[in-house]
């Protein structure tokens, strides 16, 4: 029977970068992407499936309804959650799993699964947050002024995680969360089963 993989929750406001900074470190045979579901639009380059799940509000409320979200919560006026079955298969087989998920949906999961490892992605400043919303170019002034004023509520509870990475310069906030994602398996909480397996001689 493979050992219980560990679960990542993965946060920080929007235009922060945390695609950009993960993308390179998935590796599907050790470090899964939970895939979210979404009643939001795609982008333009998305794909259902790859991004997000994209669903329909009547769909999406139907999954809540049978128990099949891990987490839930509403943004800028559209759902967001994580399917539950695909996160416990793959804790089951061994294979750790990283959420991408809100501060709301986060504190969900920390009380399903309390020995989560969470991480949070800061900006440089507020300044240059709001710059890089900006500069994204793809959504309207005012869906910019709301993902602004929720990134301020997201950034005051970054205390509640268990990591901190600046996003300043890509290549070295990327190296602190590879840092992170090996420092954290070796966390005496998850050795505990190893340390009684070795020292079953006593």
């Amino acid at each position: 029977m493979a050992e219980q993989g560990t679960l990542f929750i993965y946060s920080g406001p929007s235009g922060v970068g945390k695609g950009t900074l993960l993308g390179p470190l998935m590796d599907p045979d050790s470090l899964r992407f939970s895939v979210s579901m979404t009643t939001r639009a795609p982008r333009p380059g998305e794909a259902d499936g790859r991004e997000y799940f994209f669903v329909s509000r009547e769909a999406f409320e139907e999954t809540i309804a049978s128990g099949g979200l891990l987490e839930y919560a509403q943004y800028n006026g559209n759902y967001y959650g994580t399917p539950r079955k695909m996160v416990e298969e793959e804790l089951a087989q061994g294979r750790d799993v990283i959420l991408e998920i809100e501060v709301q949906g986060a504190r969900q999961v920390r009380k399903a699964f309390p020995q989560a490892v969470s991480i949070f992605i800061l900006p440089p400043s507020y300044e240059i947050l709001c710059e890089r919303l900006a500069g994204r170019g793809t959504e309207s002034p005012q869906v910019v002024e709301n993902r602004l004023a929720q990134a301020k509520r997201e950034l005051l509870c970054a205390g509640e995680y268990d990591y901190i990475i600046v996003n300043g310069d890509v290549e070295t906030a990327r190296k602190q969360l590879q840092a992170v994602l090996t420092a954290a398996k070796c966390e005496k909480r998850f050795m505990d089963p190893f340390i009684e397996k070795v020292c079953e001689f006593a």
